[in-house]
Protein backbone atom coordinates (compact mmCIF):
# COMPACT_ATOMS: atom_id res chain seq x y z
CA UNK A 1 0.00 0.00 0.00
CA UNK A 2 1.37 3.41 -0.97
CA UNK A 3 2.25 5.78 1.90
CA UNK A 4 0.85 8.61 -0.24
CA UNK A 5 -2.76 9.13 0.84
CA UNK A 6 -3.42 12.00 -1.57
CA UNK A 7 -1.35 14.03 -4.00
CA UNK A 8 -2.15 17.43 -5.51
CA UNK A 9 -0.12 19.39 -8.07
CA UNK A 10 -0.49 23.18 -8.18
CA UNK A 11 1.82 24.92 -10.62
CA UNK A 12 5.39 24.13 -9.48
CA UNK A 13 4.15 22.64 -6.19
CA UNK A 14 3.74 18.95 -5.40
CA UNK A 15 1.64 18.45 -2.26
CA UNK A 16 1.50 15.05 -0.59
CA UNK A 17 -0.69 13.88 2.28
CA UNK A 18 1.12 11.22 4.24
CA UNK A 19 3.64 10.52 6.98
CA UNK A 20 6.96 12.07 5.99
CA UNK A 21 8.84 9.12 7.50
CA UNK A 22 7.23 6.88 4.91
CA UNK A 23 7.09 9.38 2.03
CA UNK A 24 10.64 10.76 2.16
CA UNK A 25 12.27 7.62 0.66
CA UNK A 26 10.03 8.11 -2.39
CA UNK A 27 11.12 11.72 -2.92
CA UNK A 28 14.87 11.44 -3.27
CA UNK A 29 17.31 14.15 -2.30
CA UNK A 30 16.37 17.74 -3.09
CA UNK A 31 18.26 21.03 -3.11
CA UNK A 32 17.01 22.30 0.23
CA UNK A 33 14.76 21.44 3.16
CA UNK A 34 12.93 24.32 4.84
CA UNK A 35 10.65 23.12 7.62
CA UNK A 36 9.10 23.72 11.03
CA UNK A 37 8.70 20.36 12.82
CA UNK A 38 6.58 19.94 15.95
CA UNK A 39 8.63 21.00 18.95
CA UNK A 40 6.85 18.77 21.46
CA UNK A 41 6.23 21.69 23.83
CA UNK A 42 2.55 21.12 24.52
CA UNK A 43 0.67 23.03 21.86
CA UNK A 44 -1.66 20.04 22.06
CA UNK A 45 -2.98 21.62 25.27
CA UNK A 46 -5.07 23.93 23.06
CA UNK A 47 -3.12 27.02 24.14
CA UNK A 48 -5.61 27.62 26.94
CA UNK A 49 -3.19 27.96 29.82
CA UNK A 50 -0.90 30.50 28.20
CA UNK A 51 -3.01 32.27 25.60
CA UNK A 52 -6.33 32.76 27.33
CA UNK A 53 -9.20 33.96 25.19
CA UNK A 54 -7.32 33.39 21.94
CA UNK A 55 -7.60 29.62 22.44
CA UNK A 56 -11.39 29.87 22.68
CA UNK A 57 -11.75 31.76 19.41
CA UNK A 58 -9.68 29.51 17.13
CA UNK A 59 -10.36 25.84 16.44
CA UNK A 60 -6.99 24.32 15.61
CA UNK A 61 -8.30 20.77 15.64
CA UNK A 62 -6.20 17.78 16.72
CA UNK A 63 -3.02 18.62 18.63
CA UNK A 64 -1.63 15.12 18.97
CA UNK A 65 1.06 15.98 16.41
CA UNK A 66 2.74 18.22 19.02
CA UNK A 67 2.45 15.94 22.04
CA UNK A 68 6.13 15.03 21.61
CA UNK A 69 8.95 16.01 19.23
CA UNK A 70 9.88 13.74 16.33
CA UNK A 71 12.45 11.07 17.07
CA UNK A 72 16.03 12.02 16.32
CA UNK A 73 16.06 9.48 13.49
CA UNK A 74 13.19 11.38 11.85
CA UNK A 75 14.97 14.73 12.15
CA UNK A 76 18.16 13.18 10.75
CA UNK A 77 16.21 11.78 7.78
CA UNK A 78 14.61 15.19 7.17
CA UNK A 79 17.97 16.96 7.14
CA UNK A 80 19.51 14.28 4.94
CA UNK A 81 16.74 14.82 2.38
CA UNK A 82 18.26 18.16 1.33
CA UNK A 83 21.72 19.40 0.46
CA UNK A 84 20.96 22.48 2.53
CA UNK A 85 18.58 22.68 5.49
CA UNK A 86 16.69 25.31 7.48
CA UNK A 87 14.97 23.77 10.51
CA UNK A 88 12.87 25.96 12.79
CA UNK A 89 13.01 24.87 16.42
CA UNK A 90 16.46 23.41 15.84
CA UNK A 91 17.31 24.28 19.43
CA UNK A 92 14.87 21.55 20.56
CA UNK A 93 16.38 18.73 18.51
CA UNK A 94 20.01 18.48 19.70
CA UNK A 95 21.37 19.11 16.23
CA UNK A 96 25.10 19.44 15.46
CA UNK A 97 26.82 22.75 16.23
CA UNK A 98 26.03 25.24 13.49
CA UNK A 99 27.33 28.62 12.41
CA UNK A 100 24.41 29.89 10.36
CA UNK A 101 21.47 30.20 12.74
CA UNK A 102 18.47 32.29 11.65
CA UNK A 103 16.66 34.28 14.35
CA UNK A 104 13.11 35.55 14.05
CA UNK A 105 12.50 38.36 16.55
CA UNK A 106 8.72 38.57 16.99
CA UNK A 107 8.93 42.06 18.55
CA UNK A 108 6.40 41.12 21.20
CA UNK A 109 6.02 40.69 24.92
CA UNK A 110 3.91 38.74 27.39
CA UNK A 111 3.37 34.98 27.25
CA UNK A 112 4.56 34.55 23.68
CA UNK A 113 8.20 33.65 22.98
CA UNK A 114 10.32 36.66 22.01
CA UNK A 115 12.16 34.78 19.26
CA UNK A 116 12.24 31.56 17.30
CA UNK A 117 15.45 29.94 16.12
CA UNK A 118 16.11 28.09 12.89
CA UNK A 119 19.14 25.79 12.62
CA UNK A 120 20.86 25.71 9.24
CA UNK A 121 23.84 23.90 7.74
CA UNK A 122 24.64 26.97 5.65
CA UNK A 123 28.12 28.45 6.06
CA UNK A 124 27.23 32.01 7.02
CA UNK A 125 26.95 34.28 10.05
CA UNK A 126 23.92 34.35 12.33
CA UNK A 127 21.13 36.50 10.86
CA UNK A 128 18.04 38.08 12.37
CA UNK A 129 14.72 39.38 11.08
CA UNK A 130 12.48 41.58 13.21
CA UNK A 131 8.86 40.98 12.28
CA UNK A 132 6.04 41.58 14.75
CA UNK A 133 3.78 38.58 15.30
CA UNK A 134 1.93 38.86 18.61
CA UNK A 135 -1.50 37.27 18.55
CA UNK A 136 -3.73 39.54 16.46
CA UNK A 137 -1.07 42.27 16.39
CA UNK A 138 1.02 41.50 13.34
CA UNK A 139 3.27 43.39 10.96
CA UNK A 140 1.71 41.51 8.03
CA UNK A 141 -1.34 39.30 7.47
CA UNK A 142 -3.26 41.21 10.15
CA UNK A 143 -6.51 40.69 8.25
CA UNK A 144 -5.89 36.98 7.72
CA UNK A 145 -7.15 34.36 10.16
CA UNK A 146 -4.47 32.08 11.52
CA UNK A 147 -5.25 28.46 10.76
CA UNK A 148 -2.35 26.67 12.49
CA UNK A 149 -1.03 27.15 16.05
CA UNK A 150 2.60 27.45 14.91
CA UNK A 151 1.91 29.28 11.65
CA UNK A 152 4.76 31.50 10.43
CA UNK A 153 4.40 34.78 8.52
CA UNK A 154 4.92 34.37 4.78
CA UNK A 155 7.40 37.26 4.98
CA UNK A 156 9.60 35.35 7.42
CA UNK A 157 9.64 32.27 5.18
CA UNK A 158 10.42 34.44 2.13
CA UNK A 159 13.35 35.86 4.11
CA UNK A 160 14.58 32.35 4.95
CA UNK A 161 14.43 31.33 1.30
CA UNK A 162 16.65 34.28 0.48
CA UNK A 163 19.63 32.40 1.95
CA UNK A 164 19.17 29.58 -0.58
CA UNK A 165 19.75 29.41 -4.33
CA UNK A 166 17.04 30.98 -6.49
CA UNK A 167 16.57 27.79 -8.51
CA UNK A 168 16.46 25.41 -5.53
CA UNK A 169 13.65 22.89 -5.19
CA UNK A 170 12.38 23.29 -1.62
CA UNK A 171 11.03 20.40 0.47
CA UNK A 172 8.92 20.88 3.61
CA UNK A 173 8.24 17.49 5.25
CA UNK A 174 6.06 19.14 7.94
CA UNK A 175 4.05 21.39 5.64
CA UNK A 176 1.31 22.37 8.11
CA UNK A 177 -0.87 25.08 6.60
CA UNK A 178 1.46 25.53 3.62
CA UNK A 179 3.26 28.78 4.40
CA UNK A 180 6.57 27.56 2.96
CA UNK A 181 4.75 26.63 -0.25
CA UNK A 182 3.19 30.08 -0.49
CA UNK A 183 6.64 31.63 0.01
CA UNK A 184 8.04 29.40 -2.77
CA UNK A 185 5.36 30.56 -5.20
CA UNK A 186 6.06 34.18 -4.37
CA UNK A 187 9.78 33.68 -5.00
CA UNK A 188 9.43 31.49 -8.10
CA UNK A 189 10.71 28.25 -6.61
CA UNK A 190 9.63 24.64 -7.01
CA UNK A 191 8.11 23.13 -3.87
CA UNK A 192 7.36 19.70 -2.41
CA UNK A 193 5.22 19.63 0.73
CA UNK A 194 4.32 16.65 2.92
CA UNK A 195 1.62 16.85 5.61
CA UNK A 196 0.16 14.04 7.70
CA UNK A 197 -2.93 15.74 9.15
CA UNK A 198 -5.85 15.82 6.65
CA UNK A 199 -7.20 19.10 8.11
CA UNK A 200 -3.97 20.96 7.53
CA UNK A 201 -3.32 19.31 4.18
CA UNK A 202 -6.66 20.68 2.94
CA UNK A 203 -5.82 24.14 4.27
CA UNK A 204 -2.38 24.05 2.62
CA UNK A 205 -3.93 23.10 -0.73
CA UNK A 206 -6.33 26.06 -0.54
CA UNK A 207 -3.66 28.57 0.48
CA UNK A 208 -1.15 27.44 -2.13
CA UNK A 209 -3.83 27.36 -4.83
CA UNK A 210 -4.81 30.94 -3.97
CA UNK A 211 -1.16 32.05 -4.11
CA UNK A 212 -0.72 30.37 -7.50
CA UNK A 213 -3.92 31.90 -8.85
CA UNK A 214 -2.73 35.34 -7.77
CA UNK A 215 0.64 34.82 -9.40
CA UNK A 216 -0.96 33.66 -12.66
CA UNK A 217 -3.35 36.60 -12.67
CA UNK A 218 -0.43 38.99 -12.05
CA UNK A 219 -2.43 40.62 -9.26
CA UNK A 220 -0.21 42.07 -6.52
CA UNK A 221 0.36 40.04 -3.39
CA UNK A 222 -0.24 41.77 -0.09
CA UNK A 223 2.75 43.76 1.08
CA UNK A 224 4.93 41.24 2.89
CA UNK A 225 8.40 42.64 2.26
CA UNK A 226 10.65 41.39 5.06
CA UNK A 227 12.81 43.90 6.86
CA UNK A 228 16.44 44.21 5.93
CA UNK A 229 18.59 41.33 7.11
CA UNK A 230 20.56 42.30 10.21
CA UNK A 231 23.79 40.64 11.18
CA UNK A 232 24.25 39.59 14.82
CA UNK A 233 27.93 38.87 14.52
CA UNK A 234 30.61 38.30 11.96
CA UNK A 235 33.06 35.46 12.38
CA UNK A 236 36.68 35.71 11.40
Amino acid sequence: MSPIVREVTIGPCRLIQGDCVEVLPLIGRVDAVVTDPPYGIGENARLVAKRGKLAKTIDYGNFEWDASPPDREVIDAVIAAGRRSVVFGGNYFHLPPARGWLVWDKVNSGNFADCELAWTNIAMSVRIIRHMWNGMIRQTESQTKRCHPTQKPVAVMVWCLGFLQADDTILDPFMGSGTTGVACIRTGRRFIGIEKEPKYFDIAVKRIQRAWDLKCSELPFEQVEPQKQTELFEEG
